[in-house]
């Protein structure tokens, strides 16, 4: 499914129909690699298409990256220029699966692990327009992205999942809990959970995320 036509690498878990009634994007979290949330993907309505984008930047073998980040004593300390190309990068590879794939924006979620999460909120929240929702699994928004962010007029129709670890070592819960402050104070419908787990996604994350992304595309 790979073409010059589109600006990342991917794979995909095609919808069983040659019309998908949706589209879903999963983006892997630094250090990962596309085939990361296969196992997600493989969950997901199978009248969906599912794509899993390949980071930009190459960390090592099989290890790639949004934007390369310093985990650090006072938090973590990204590079602002490499977030804010992936973000417009993304925007375009959504833009372009949609005009590939004639699937409306209405149709569209994008959801990701960590970093893959932030860039998805990125995005989102950038683009309000070309996204029903979006899925911030173990992430954060970056406050870096507050620039960028569409006003509260055009994130009305916008829907946002939040799921957590309350022992995340890597991404402190006080990230989900700000996460969620900001999209209440901006309008943002969304519903937040929080798990006993530390960084990562539990089965029990996956399957509220499914649930609440196979409402919103049903």
């Amino acid at each position: 499914m790979n073409a010059n036509r589109f600006d990342l690498v991917f794979t995909s878990r095609p919808a069983r129909s040659a019309t998908p009634k949706a589209l879903v994007l999963l983006l892997h979290g630094v250090g990962g690699s596309e085939s990361n949330l296969a196992d997600m993907a493989a969950a997901i309505d199978p009248d969906a298409l599912v794509v899993m984008p390949r980071g930009p930047i190459t960390l090592g073998a099989g290890q790639y990256a949004w934007f390369r980040v310093n985990f650090t004593a006072d938090g973590p300390v990204i590079v602002a220029s490499e977030a804010e190309q992936s973000r417009q990068t993304v925007l375009r590879f959504v833009e372009q699966l949609q005009v590939a794939h004639g699937i409306a924006s209405q149709r569209t979620v994008i959801a990701g692990f960590s970093q893959g999460g932030i860039v998805s909120a990125s995005v989102a929240l950038s683009a309000p327009e070309q996204l029903a929702g979006f899925g911030l699994l173990s992430g954060r928004i970056l406050p870096e992205l507050a620039p960028y962010i569409a006003d509260k007029t055009r994130l009305t129709k916008l829907r946002a999942f939040i799921g957590h670890g309350e022992y995340d070592s890597k991404l402190p819960l006080a990230w989900a809990q700000r996460a969620d402050q900001w999209l209440s104070e901006l309008g943002v419908a969304h519903v937040t959970r929080i798990y006993p787990i530390d960084h990562g996604i539990s089965a029990a994350m996956q399957s509220d995320f499914l649930d609440w992304l196979h409402g919103l595309v049903r």
